[in-house]
């Protein structure tokens, strides 16, 4: 553990030794949802790092902070903590966004690389000047469901996740109820609020400084973080970007897709 500037105590993982790699998950999940990124990499010669963001996992639950600005400062409190150099930072649909974040914010002296996976950079929500956004009623939905039966909910975002009611979607029922038991393990204040700031955060301002190479990974059919208001917005404004979509993928790329993900990650790290 390790008690940022508020008091707030995250949890995290350090696992081998070599060039470091650190991971933010995506919402409402936590550091677990890594587990074969994590045992890959530490395997083959890296030292990897994965939180628990403020709210979620085995971290203190907070009333506040559950903003990107936030959810950035504490990133940079564990990089600092751990005094990690050349690091490539790997983030998952809003751990994209606060990975983006970070480096629009404390900018890159530490940073060797950025992977968004499924990432919602440079901006998941509609408005006026990006109507590829999704719309706002969306969200507005998820905060109701959560509010109302927040077990219900989190079983379907479960299915939504892995895509597992599409045709010829292969899921275990463990693989359901290991997300669904990491989703419901953070806060109901965390989950409501992150909402807001995975939705509307729009992270084209932190986009325009970046000054390290960036690995663009997300799924053809990721039902939660559109390919087409994310990620084919997000090539053409990086200023030194690498697209791969994956043909016919949910949101769950780590899993569904883990062994083509691990090997792009290693290429990409290892470059």
């Amino acid at each position: 553990m390790i008690e940022v500037k508020d008091g707030t105590r995250l949890y995290y993982k350090d696992w081998g030794h070599g060039p470091a790699v650190v991971l933010s998950h995506g919402w409402p999940l936590n550091s677990d949802m890594w587990e074969n990124q994590m045992m890959h990499l530490a395997s083959n010669g890296f030292r990897v790092i994965a939180h628990d963001r403020r709210g979620f996992g085995r971290s203190d639950q907070p009333w506040d902070g559950y903003d990107h600005d936030t959810f950035a400062d504490d990133l940079a409190a564990l990089i600092e903590h751990l005094d990690l150099k050349d690091v490539t930072l790997v983030g998952y649909a809003m751990g994209g966004g606060e990975v983006t974040r970070y480096v629009g914010r404390h900018g890159s002296e530490r940073v060797k690389g950025v992977v968004l996976i499924g990432a919602t950079p440079p901006r998941l929500s509609w408005s006026e000047d990006y109507p590829n956004g999704v719309p706002q009623i969306v969200f507005d939905n998820v905060k109701a469901g959560l509010l109302a039966d927040r077990a219900e909910f989190m079983r379907g975002f479960a299915r939504l996740f892995f895509g597992a009611d599409r045709e010829g979607a292969e899921v275990s029922e463990g693989q359901l109820a290991h997300i669904q038991h990491m989703a419901l393990l953070g806060s109901l204040k965390a989950a409501h609020d992150a909402v807001t700031a995975c939705a509307m955060t729009d992270y084209r301002e932190d986009i325009s400084g970046f000054d390290v190479p960036v690995l663009i990974i997300h799924g053809e059919e990721d039902a939660f973080v559109p390919l087409s208001a994310t990620a084919q917005q997000g090539i053409e404004l990086f200023p030194d970007a690498t697209l791969k979509v994956y043909e016919g993928a949910p949101h769950a790329v780590l899993y569904t897709h883990a062994e083509r993900l691990n090997a792009d990650l290693m290429e990409f790290i290892s470059g």
